[in-house]
């Protein structure tokens, strides 16, 4: 039974084990008896000396088993719990000593973890820093319950812990401590010596020392260890800057036991009542606190990316009904001080009302949570355990070395039954060439390879200010098929130009061609409305808040004072002050403010109400609204202009205590109309371009806006998202029956289902209109019509006055019927739609730092003069040792691991994301406000994943052709010298490094990349390609053979010595793999193509022509240092001959293929 609590979203599954005794582990007592066997059986029933060389070769077979099961238990949780301990039930919980946890996907790793019973907790356990509790009741662990869901009037009226409860409080929630202990080197170092590459590359040198190979072994033993230490050493430098991000404990003043007292903020609890002023240097708000009493602007760029500084106001400031709750997602935006944010301007609480002051004349708030339960805990947990491993495809790469496997136990197989032909060859070296050949096959690079393609695309999106905390997301972004966008400040601009105000009784002269009265004529109460209606605060550096409420300020020429006070720049009308307001809200599309003035020549106080919002909503709470109401707003919004409908109501004269009490509902009702106020929202300057270059490159376009349909549908058509003459809108005639309408309303037809429609009909209406739904039609087709809504949703175009749930209700609709999603956002809003799609990009804008281009530029002068410096170490290397063939893949991986580990170093020096880069509205943030940045996500991705797609293509072609040389050629008695190996070694890391490093093209492609490595595609020119190059290298030596005799069984254990066999054999595996990177790199129309990559192209074009060369033998001095014997004039001529046959069948075979089988195509079910 599995005790995890199926609401939460880090662990997806629990079991309780108790630790079985040492002796009863299944690595112990089992293995044991195994060797007790063996060594029986050996011994005493089939002898010793009769059968030395099975009896050593089972032995070393038992123990190598033996020790891949003690690592498992290191590798794999599971097979840890099920070799060490005994699965205790859910009834006898109190037996448990350890639990094991295994995370939801993409949220770390599973861990065995202790399992504690001290304090209030009967049993709980923690898991990434977060605390689990048993509950007995549900027999689940869930994590603590924090009081972030009490009644509004609990936490208005709460006064603090008492001093009797404060120990209890403390070890039931733990304290506030945002700390990450950073691990010793020598704990991580065992981490890192236990992983299965390395534990693969320690046993390829234990055979290696077993063949006699002491120099080369020791010397790539020595060179992992230190690549390893270096990575440690950056691990731990990593792990210290992320520990820098977490908050510094510093003197707070808390309300308990009655009384103001000092304390440090890492002892807070939740349920504190704490005092909280401007943020100084390094005191940032301490945790998660509910804002009680006096507001706060905060700057929260540290945790959203976002530069702007938002309001917060205090429960006192609003009337709250007793059977409100507070709802942590609806409310944290607006009362919240999150964690790790800065207290730009606070205003202490006023003395004329009754609650609790703190002595320094600090906000009073509510501690809701601590620790790592905080938003800046949650993104640090990200950050910290978010997924380690970067790879495109983990199941896929596990079939792949499957599939090459195969391959390498049919040449084991091959070499094991032909050598033993031989009476006289030795059983043991040729199991060691059986071992040797297994592990050369399955390349050993493969997990550097793929990270070091995903940390290239990091790298070059860090650059281009895309900072990402999920880079196992990058290669989805090359898949995506539907782009997803909000529209207001993502694709529409935020400088907004406020046109004037419409539907009003005045004068005609006074309007414009659109029945829009200038702002500076229209009358008081619009006007009234719009200086006062707005969320905008003034700050030492000036005016703050949303660009449109700002546009607005600016358009009726009125100041906004630091006491809430706005007052007119010129004119004969008198100054108003804030008193009270009801924020804008989502669900309720609008807000209200109550304002007040003096009346002059008294004392007295006169207070009026000002209320906006959406045209539709307020229209039933007006007193009364002018016939052409519907039709004016409606013509408005289909030219693309905001409309929001503006109302006023005189209050009268009020008590302090009568205006304390009044409800949003008692402000906003009988309002007067006072007019539609018109904001055109231009464009952002490149966001038509965008567009068009996602939609010319196979991608579907839709736009997610809360804003009015009409106005999006428009927005729409500017953009090109919508490509047919006609619009239609989702409308509700009658409850329960809702009909397709165009945007003119001249068509009008049912909602029909696609089975009434028939698939052709279906096919004809979802490709002839483009389809708008509004939120109301969104909820009604999820609840009552799932069946159309699956059909429909991937062809809608608009979706409108949809609410952040519904946004993030399409987005999770669409995943579930399998489409890759992006959507794009401005991270406020839109965080659960970011949050759920495959590729999630939250637009900030914010003032990009100046760049050091000197620092990059030496750099980039840098960065050729690496392969140089490894060139010249292979070369004094290249002749220290004389030894055969095992040798060559030695100095080959030598070369080619010691390469990328430097690359995968420097990848992992980037790879940390600082707090205020990353967002936790995302997994990608954007410090441009373009949406350009969606193209650059997009590119990467792509080229990410077709990279990844050609290294595997690239290493199978290698592995196949590797399989077929060390097991047939082996027995012919075929070797290579350290020269040739050496250059074979540092061609290969060479060409691996530049294909990683490639870049992708300035523009898409309309053409997709394949998603995945088992394509028809792929297989075939594999198979294709191979089957050419083995028809060449058999023919090449069969032709070998007919000039130098062959022995039966070659000795092969003799010292290297040229020949013409070892010539041909090393000449066409040179050829072959030069030929196999030069025609499987795809380059265009995803990345740069062969020629545009220049270091892959004087790579590719240098060795090769050093090849042919070799074989016309115009280099006799190199020929002689490359132990290439001297070809005769007939045989020189067949093997350039073959040579350039196998090329040419090659390249067509995988063009022909790549034409026929080889394009993505986007695939939009209808």
């Amino acid at each position: 039974m599995d005790l995890a609590d199926p609401n939460d979203d880090l662990v997806s599954s629990v079991s309780l084990y108790t630790k079985r005794p040492f002796y009863l582990y299944g690595y112990t007592t089992p293995f044991l008896l195994v060797y007790t066997t063996w060594l029986y059986n050996w011994f005493f029933v089939y002898g010793y000396n009769e059968y030395i060389e099975i009896g050593a070769i089972s032995g070393i077979a038992i123990f190598i088993i033996h020790v891949l099961v003690l690592l498992s238990c290191y590798w794999s949780v599971r097979f840890q719990a099920w070799m060490m301990c005994s699965r205790v039930s859910p009834t006898a919980a109190d037996q448990a000593t350890y639990a094991k946890v295994i995370p939801t996907e993409n949220n770390g790793s599973a861990e065995m973890v202790r399992v504690a019973r001290t304090g209030p907790h009967q049993l709980w356990f923690s898991f990434q820093k977060i605390k689990y509790v048993f509950d007995q009741d549900k027999k689940i662990f869930r994590k603590i319950l924090f009081p972030v869901d009490l009644a509004m009037t609990t936490y208005r009226d709460w006064k603090g812990w008492e001093e009797d409860q404060i120990n209890e409080k403390t070890m039931f929630y733990g304290n506030n401590e945002v700390e990450m202990k950073v691990p010793e080197f020598k704990e991580l170092f065992i981490e890192r010596a236990t992983a299965p590459f390395f534990v693969f590359q320690v046993f390829c040198v234990g055979l290696w020392c077993l063949d006699e190979y002491w120099y080369y072994s020791v010397f790539t033993l020595m060179m992992l260890i230190m690549f390893e230490c270096t990575l440690v050493q950056q691990q731990i430098r990593n792990m210290s800057e992320i520990r820098k991000m977490g908050n510094k404990p510093y003197m707070i003043q808390v309300y308990r036991g009655r009384r103001w007292r000092p304390i440090p903020s890492d002892q807070l609890i939740p349920g504190d009542i704490v005092s909280i002023g401007r943020s100084g240097a390094e005191n940032l708000v301490p945790c998660d606190i509910l804002l009680l009493r006096g507001p706060c602007i905060v700057d929260e760029s540290m945790l959203t990316g976002e530069s702007i500084p938002q309001m917060k106001e205090s429960l006192e400031n609003i009337s709250l009904e007793a059977s409100r709750y507070f709802d942590i997602d609806q409310d944290a935006r607006l009362h919240v001080l999150f964690g790790g944010t800065r207290v730009v301007q606070h205003t202490s609480p006023t003395k004329t009302t009754t609650g609790l002051r703190a002595g320094d004349g600090g906000c009073v708030g509510y501690v809701l949570q601590t620790g790592f339960n905080t938003q800046q805990g949650k993104l640090l947990r990200t950050i910290l355990f978010g997924v380690k491993r970067v790879t495109a495809n983990n199941l896929e790469t596990f079939f792949f070395i499957l599939f090459l496997l195969i391959f390498a136990i049919a040449a084991a197989s091959y070499v094991w039954i032909y050598g033993t032909m031989d009476p006289t060859r030795n059983r043991y070296k040729l199991f060691l060439e059986c071992t040797l050949i297994l592990t050369s096959v399955v390349p050993p690079e493969l997990p550097i390879e793929l990270s070091l393609a995903v940390n290239t695309s990091l790298l070059s999106l860090s650059k281009l200010k895309v900072f990402c905390t999920e880079p196992f997301r990058i290669p989805f972004a090359g898949k995506v098929e539907i782009l997803c966008f909000d529209k207001t400040g993502t694709l529409t601009s935020d400088d907004l130009v406020v046109e004037g105000i419409a539907g009003l009784d005045v004068d005609q002269k006074e309007l414009t061609k659109d029945g829009v009265c200038p702002v500076e004529k229209a009358p008081l109460e619009s006007i009234q409305v719009l200086a006062t209606c707005h969320s905008l605060v003034q700050l030492d550096d000036g005016l703050v808040g949303d660009p449109l409420e700002k546009a607005t300020l600016a358009a009726v020429d009125w100041n906004l004072t630091k006491g809430e006070a706005v007052i007119p720049k010129r004119g004969k009308y008198s100054g108003l002050k804030i008193f009270q307001r009801f924020h804008f809200s989502s669900a309720l599309k609008r807000m209200s403010v109550v304002c007040g003035y003096t009346v002059p020549g008294t004392s007295e106080t006169r207070y009026i109400a000002t209320i906006k919002g959406a045209p539709e909503t307020l229209k039933s709470m007006f007193v009364g609204v002018p016939e052409d109401y519907d039709k004016n707003y409606l013509s408005l919004s289909r030219r693309g202009a905001r409309v929001l409908a503006l109302g006023w109501r005189d209050l009268g004269s009020l008590s302090h205590q009568s205006l304390k009490e009044l409800t949003r509902e008692q402000v906003e009702a009988e309002a007067q109309f006072a007019g539609f106020v018109i904001i055109s929202c231009p464009l952002k300057p490149d966001s038509k371009s965008v567009i068009k270059e996602l939609v010319g490159s196979s991608h579907q376009v839709a736009m997610i806006t809360g804003d009015n349909p009409l106005t999006a549908c428009h927005v729409a058509r500017q953009l090109r998202f919508s490509r047919n003459p006609t619009t239609v809108i989702l409308t509700s005639v009658s409850p329960g029956e809702w009909t397709w309408r165009s945007v003119d309303e001249k068509e009008v037809f049912p909602l029909t289902s696609p089975k009434q429609l028939g698939y052709n009909q279906w096919k004809k209406f979802v490709s002839s209109y483009d389809m708008c739904i509004t939120g109301e039609g969104l909820a009604y087709l999820l609840n009552e019509k799932i069946d159309i809504a699956h059909r429909l949703l991937p062809h809608v175009r608009v979706f409108a006055r949809v609410n952040p749930k519904q946004k993030e209700a399409v987005i999770t609709t669409l995943k579930h019927l399998g489409y890759h999603t992006l959507m794009c956002g401005d991270g406020t809003n839109d965080v659960g739609a970011l949050k759920h799609a495959h590729v999630g990009v939250a637009i900030l804008s914010s003032n990009p730092p100046k760049k050091k281009k000197e620092k990059e530029e030496e750099k980039e002068k840098a960065e050729p003069d690496k392969f140089d410096k490894l060139k010249r170490e292979g070369k004094m290397k290249r002749n220290e040792v004389r030894r055969p063939d095992p040798k060559d893949r030695l100095s080959a991986r030598h070369a080619q691991l010691q390469k990328m580990m430097q690359e995968l170093q420097e990848a992992e020096e980037m790879q940390i994301v600082k707090l205020g880069d990353a967002s936790i509205a995302a997994p990608f943030t954007s410090k441009q406000s373009s949406i350009v940045s969606i193209n650059h996500v997009i590119k990467q991705g792509r080229c990410t994943l077709v990279t990844t797609l050609q290294m595997f293509k690239i290493l199978a072609l290698n592995a196949l052709i590797l399989a077929y040389s060390q097991s047939v050629l082996y027995l012919e008695g075929v070797k290579f010298s350290d020269g040739q190996a050496t250059f074979q070694g540092l061609l290969l890391a060479a060409c691996f490094l530049f294909i990683s490093r490639s870049k992708p093209l300035t523009s898409l492609s309309k053409q997709r990349p394949l998603p995945n490595i088992f394509n028809v595609y792929t297989i075939l020119t594999v198979i294709c390609q191979f089957a050419v190059h083995l028809g060449s290298m058999i023919f090449l030596v069969h032709q070998a053979y007919q000039r130098e005799p062959r022995q039966e069984f070659p000795d092969l254990e003799k010292e290297f010595e040229p020949n013409l066999l070892n010539s041909t054999v090393y000449i066409i595996s040179m050829f072959l793999q030069i030929l196999t990177f030069a025609i499987n790199y795809r380059g265009h129309p995803f990345m740069e193509s062969l020629t545009e990559n220049r270091s892959l192209l004087y790579s590719l074009a240098g060795a090769g022509g050093f090849v042919v060369m070799l074989a016309l033998g115009w280099l006799p001095e190199f020929a002689e240092q490359f132990s290439i014997v001297n070809f005769s004039d007939d045989f020189r001529s067949i093997l350039v001959k073959v040579l350039a046959v196998d090329a040419g069948a090659a390249f067509v075979f995988d063009r022909l293929l790549l034409f026929v089988f080889g394009e993505g195509k986007l695939n939009i079910r209808v």
